[in-house]
């Protein structure tokens, strides 16, 4: 609801004459996202609430489960045995609720994003460094299309690679058997454009239109939380992204994001 209220407040700026020059639209662009930061600073307040009261119980989880998986670290019986399953089974189950919330307050914090004027090829080759080994071992091949000289964009450069991950990650589970992933950049008019492009089992059409839906997810014990997260970075630098799939041969992942005004 808030991305769809964002994108409504940003249309009703954008439509606003300005015969005396841009300052009218700055106005109105800066009450959009005043209110829209107050929203979300609402937002951040509850999920912050709910995750403190969910951690708790789940911390009280986790170390029960941790105790008794001590007692049948060594199980000689059949029912032991069956215990001690249980237990790990439980405690797989309580660190998935974890990693729920915590995505949860991801997805919820407003991002106030501190960019700086940064090299956009530089922080996809650091993106790509980091994953590559962890590609390796999927039996997937990185590589990288990066057009050069491309000018600077404003960006928050660890949130940015947080954003690209999660986009990799994604890639990933759609090529269970190993695949190719190709990361591009090239400027494309007043932005620059990044693309993450994978040979993977590809987006159903009747999936297409929800997978950046918060909580939407049809992988067995995803979170559904990563590419709207991604989505809210990409709109917090004041870019887009969309996706084209074709079932059985792939998906591509756009980012358009604006040149930086320093330039």
């Amino acid at each position: 609801m808030a991305d769809s209220l964002a994108g409504t407040l940003s249309d009703r700026a954008a439509a606003v004459p300005t015969p005396g020059g841009d300052s009218q639209y700055r106005d109105v662009e800066s009450d959009a996202t005043r209110r829209l930061r107050q929203q979300y600073a609402e937002i951040s307040q509850l999920a912050g609430g709910l995750a403190h009261e969910v951690r708790n119980p789940l911390s009280t989880l986790s170390l029960n489960l941790d105790l008794l998986s001590e007692d049948f670290q060594k199980p000689e019986t059949p029912r032991d045995r069956r215990v001690k399953q249980r237990v790990e089974r439980l405690k797989r189950e309580v660190q998935r609720l974890h990693d729920i919330v915590e995505n949860f307050l991801r997805f919820a914090r407003f991002q106030e994003v501190e960019t700086t004027s940064a090299d956009l090829n530089l922080v996809i080759e650091e993106l790509c460094d980091f994953y590559e080994p962890q590609a390796a071992t999927q039996g997937i091949v990185l590589r990288t299309h990066l057009a050069p000289e491309l000018p600077p964009v404003a960006l928050d450069a660890d949130l940015f690679k947080q954003a690209l991950l999660n986009l990799v990650l994604n890639a990933e589970h759609a090529m269970p058997e190993g695949g190719e992933l190709i990361l591009t950049s090239r400027r494309e008019g007043t932005s620059v454009i990044v693309e993450v492009t994978d040979t993977g089992t590809g987006i159903p059409v009747d999936v297409l239109g929800r997978i950046f839906d918060a909580f939407y997810s049809t992988r067995s014990g995803g979170s559904g939380l990563g590419l709207p997260t991604t989505r809210k970075i990409v709109e917090a630098h004041g870019g887009s992204i969309e996706v084209q799939s074709e079932p059985g041969k792939g998906s591509r992942f756009t980012i358009r994001l604006p040149i930086s005004e320093s330039r």
